[in-house]
């Protein structure tokens, strides 16, 4: 199962005396503030849960694989999450 915008929304709803369309808000306004944080080049840290953080990853030269020429993979960002050590536990049952 994956987990979706919509289910968090339910989930939301279904755990506090808000309604539907207020919970909606609140999961995009939580989002929204998330993706602008990371547009500022700002981490984002959520205390039992893990790290998110925009990298750099420069320029390099790749291979085509089907002809095997070399071409320019021009600089970009990435977006990292780094999983805290909490969550790794309770994953593996710690």
């Amino acid at each position: 199962m994956t987990l979706t915008k919509a289910n968090i929304v339910d989930v939301v709803y279904d755990r506090t005396q808000v309604t539907k369309k207020e919970a909606s808000e609140y999961v995009n306004e939580l989002f929204e503030l998330m993706k602008e944080a990371l547009e500022d080049g700002e981490e984002i840290k959520v205390s039992g849960f893990g790290k998110f953080e925009v990298r750099r990853k420069g320029e390099r030269v790749g291979r085509n694989p089907r002809t095997g020429d070399e071409i320019v993979i021009p600089e970009r960002k990435v977006l990292r999450f780094k999983v805290s050590q909490v969550l790794k536990d309770e994953l593996n049952g710690n």
